[in-house]
């Protein structure tokens, strides 16, 4: 089992904080330091001092790390165009000496959108828009140096594409999709996907749709268990049932409520969780939410006391 530090810094998070929490997590020994992609911030919290860029934030990061891995829970398919997204991310993958994970998704945050003048237009249209997008940003890595890519879509025409540059991984960096829908999105996972995460839900709900994408990767001639299979949990560890309370306070949750939908409790609690979580769904990955960035502590408690039992 693989843990992997998740933020959101659109809640509230400067470049600096993020590079604490990145640094920690990687001499903590995580296996990835992953950031949201969102520009406007969710709930009550003020959000200051505003939203940072998440590839702008990961090249920066990729620069001030040498071993963690890097990415995107995820990047929405409507913030950037296809072809300088490849060329964005193939950059970090650079800079960063071939760390880096894409996640990609439709986008779903209307509100955001309408904050920052970003066209959001309707599910339909978006999926359409998120295949294409695949097409051409694994279309582009993976076409040979010295030939050109072409592609003729609805929604995106590429002519005579140098395809450049290349990410230093090869044939590319991971891909990874997620989401809860039961048609399109374990057919677009089927063709495309490294890993597939699902995020804040329920164990049942995990399975469930964990089987839906093996099942359409053996219909697109790949093997069942060839999508590495991940999910997303909000993190709250305390050495003990007060300092587990004091973490649910500080990010506005009832400790109940984060047993219940998270990760929550003492380091012995949360490795029968995991335990639960992984004989059920059979991840093998599990991006840890953290949401106050200023408690490195958080983080060292799961990896000096959870980390150490799940094998």
């Amino acid at each position: 089992m693989e843990l992997r530090v998740f933020t959101e810094p659109q809640q509230g998070a400067t470049y600096t904080d993020l590079l604490r929490v990145a640094r920690c997590a990687e001499s903590a020994g995580y296996g990835a330091f992953f950031r949201s992609d969102h520009y406007l911030k969710m709930g009550s919290v003020s959000g200051l001092p505003g939203p940072t860029d998440a590839w702008v934030t990961l090249g920066g990061i990729a620069r001030e790390t040498s071993t963690i891995r890097l990415g995107t829970l995820v990047t929405a398919g409507t913030f950037r165009l296809p072809g300088p997204l490849a060329i964005t991310v193939a950059q970090v993958d650079e800079m960063s000496g071939g760390r880096v994970d894409l996640g990609l998704g439709t986008g779903w945050y209307a509100e955001e959108h309408a904050a920052y003048g970003v066209p959001f237009p309707p599910l339909a249209e978006r999926f359409d828009r998120f295949e294409e997008q695949l097409e051409i940003i694994t279309g582009l890595w993976g076409t040979p140096e010295g030939e050109t890519f072409d592609y003729e879509g609805r929604h995106y025409q590429i002519s005579d594409s140098p395809a450049l540059p290349k990410p230093v991984q090869r044939p590319r960096p991971p891909l990874v999709l997620g989401g809860k829908g039961k048609k399109r999105t374990p057919e677009l996972a089927a063709r495309f996907a490294d890993e597939f995460n699902l995020p804040f839900v329920d164990m049942e709900t995990a399975a469930e749709q964990f089987e839906r994408v093996d099942r359409a990767a053996v219909a697109a001639g790949r093997r069942a268990g060839d999508i590495l299979r991940s999910a997303a949990l909000v993190l709250c560890v305390g050495r003990d049932e007060p300092e587990v309370a004091r973490r649910a306070a500080a990010i506005g949750r009832e400790v109940p409520e984060l047993r219940e939908n998270g990760l929550a409790g003492t380091p012995g609690e949360i490795v029968d969780r995991i335990g639960q979580w992984r004989e059920r769904t059979g991840v093998r990955r599990l991006y840890l939410q953290v949401l106050d960035l200023a408690d490195l502590d958080h983080l060292e408690v799961v990896a000096s006391e959870v980390a150490p039992q799940l094998g």
